[in-house]
Formats: C-alpha cells, sequence, structure tokens
C-alpha cells in the first residue's frame, strides 16, 4: 500500500507533458473556408492531438506564406497557384496539406446582365484583383470562346469584386469566389451569376492549400495537424448545422446571413483528405503556368508539394 500511495503522489505531482506549440497564419481574416480550422479548436481535436494551435488572421493577406519561408510560423493557408509561382521565385515553400480541394473562384456577373456567355465579354471590361495568374486564367477562359486578352478591359478592382459588378464599373470580375461574393450579391438584392473556371478550359487545382518550410517543418506535427482538421471536417459534413454554431460562435461577426450562406455552399469543398497529394493535378497546373509565360521551367511536383504522411 505504501508503495502504490508513492507512486500515486508521484503521478499527482508530475506535470502532463506541454503540447507542442504551432502557429498557423490565415490567408484573409476567419470565414467559412477555415471551418475545419475553426472547429478543431473548438472540438479540442488540436489539444487532442497534442498540439496548442495560435490561429492567426494578418494584416496583409500576401504576407503569411513569406513568413512562413522566412522561419516566423509553422504553417500558412495559401493558395496552389501561388505556391508554382512562389517555388518558382526560390521561396522555401512547400504545400504540405489542402483545406479547399477545388476551385471557389469564378468568372462572376450579374444575371440580368448583358454577359449571357463568356463570348459576349468581347469589348466589355473585366475586373481583377491580384495580377498574374487571374490573367492567366482569363487567356484560357477566352481562348475557348475565341477571343484573346486584347478584346476586353482588364481593370484592377483590389478587392472589391461584388461591388464593381453591382455598380457597372466592371461587367465581370475573375477572382470571385463562388460561395462567398454570388451570395454577397444575392443579399444586396442583385443576383449574379458565375462561369466556372473549370469547366470553361482552365485547370482544376486546390483552391486553399497549408504551406510549411520545408526546410524547418516538423512533419510529425503538421500530420497530427492533419488528422486533427480531417476529424472536424467529418463533423462539419455529419452536423452542418451544429457545426456552423460552433464557428459563429466564436464572433459576433460571423454570425450573419453572408456567413451562414457561405458555410453551407462551402461544406462540399472541404478536403475529406487533407493530407492526400494528387500529383497529376500539380503537375497540370506546372504546365499551365508555364505555356502562359508565368514560370520558365516546369519544377518535379516534390519540389512543390508533398504528403507528409507518406512512409
Amino acid at each position: 500500500m505504501r508503495i502504490l500511495a508513492l507512486f500515486l503522489a508521484i503521478l499527482i505531482s508530475t506535470p502532463a507533458l506541454a503540447a507542442d506549440k504551432m502557429t498557423l497564419l490565415l490567408d484573409w481574416y476567419v470565414n467559412p473556408d477555415h471551418g475545419p480550422v475553426i472547429v478543431a479548436q473548438e472540438l479540442g481535436y488540436f489539444e487532442e492531438a497534442g498540439l496548442e494551435v495560435e490561429i492567426i488572421a494578418p494584416a496583409d493577406p500576401s504576407a503569411p506564406p513569406k513568413m512562413v519561408a522566412a522561419g516566423k510560423a509553422d504553417l500558412a493557408i495559401s493558395y496552389q497557384p501561388q505556391i508554382h509561382l512562389q517555388v518558382a521565385e526560390g521561396l522555401p515553400l512547400k504545400r504540405v496539406g489542402t483545406l479547399i480541394a477545388s476551385p471557389l473562384n469564378c468568372l462572376m456577373v450579374k444575371d440580368d446582365g448583358p454577359i449571357k456567355t463568356v463570348a459576349d465579354l468581347k469589348g466589355r471590361k473585366v475586373g481583377y484583383s491580384v495580377a498574374g495568374v487571374e490573367e492567366a486564367l482569363m487567356v484560357a477562359i477566352l481562348k475557348k470562346h475565341g477571343l484573346t486578352m486584347d478584346d476586353i478591359e482588364m481593370i484592377n478592382v483590389n478587392w472589391s469584386l461584388s461591388p464593381s459588378v453591382m455598380s457597372g464599373q466592371v461587367d465581370a470580375v475573375i477572382g470571385a469566389y463562388r460561395n462567398v461574393e454570388l451570395n454577397q450579391m444575392e443579399i444586396e438584392g442583385v443576383k449574379g451569376r458565375c462561369f466556372f473556371i473549370e469547366e470553361e478550359g482552365t485547370p482544376t487545382y486546390d483552391e486553399l492549400i497549408y504551406v510549411a518550410n520545408p526546410e524547418l517543418m516538423d512533419t510529425d506535427m503538421i500530420a497530427r495537424f492533419l488528422e486533427a482538421t480531417e476529424r472536424a471536417t467529418q463533423y462539419i459534413i455529419n452536423h452542418p448545422e451544429e457545426s456552423f454554431r460552433i464557428y459563429s460562435g466564436t464572433a459576433k461577426e460571423l454570425q450573419d446571413e453572408l456567413n451562414e450562406r457561405a458555410w453551407f455552399d462551402t461544406i462540399p469543398r472541404f478536403a475529406l483528405r487533407p493530407a492526400a497529394l494528387d500529383h497529376r493535378r500539380y503537375q497540370r497546373f506546372e504546365a499551365f503556368l508555364k505555356d502562359a509565360g508565368l514560370i520558365e521551367t516546369i519544377k518535379p511536383v516534390s519540389e512543390i508539394a508533398i504528403d507528409v504522411t507518406a512512409p
């Protein structure tokens, strides 16, 4: 009995193993695209995986990948099209997981406007936010309909995508998210319509991914992070209404009609296997960017993306 009592005393006096601390930089302010991360945090899945995850929304949306490359954060949420360009520029980054497994980007117009087909864009104005990839997407979309970039006028509308369409500043925008901007327009009384880029001549891709610095990353820690978000994704799919309450309960500004609509439109887009890597998808997009003149040489997928759970 004295031995048992001593053993229990040792157990009580020994502190629990500390969780591994991890910093995750979001790509933007918290929104439904981040559902699995927020739900994993709120349901304690990260804690059960031995992780203490600090989730940070950036002041500058372009900064997170650069901060990860500089070793100032463990993970960042970024975009598959961007990592191809960033790796080509020499940034030490790799895709280590997927959050949104299909494009959200679309070419958006007013439903009752003059653009009924992509061919109707001839002589019209198209707004965009990010130069480079979005222009390459437009080249492919226009080509399918017998047009070139000379047939349209591209206008940088910064992040004012829906307002620029609703106001008539432009006739269409590329870069609108089908789960957000379409809902935003309808809520404001203007029905929008999307031409889905993956149906209009561009290769499909992972919209949102997790990136890490391959020289600094802890693959075991990242694997546990991805397992926790996979659990959260399954919970969201099985309990969509309850998961929205969990998500929106984290901040008052998330408790509005736009977030609720976007939540349910985003659920089918979450990656069911966030660690899994589709090599062919990355090969196709690398070739697409090469053809568009945005990268000089095609790199092997292993230099751009990995499966951290692969043996």
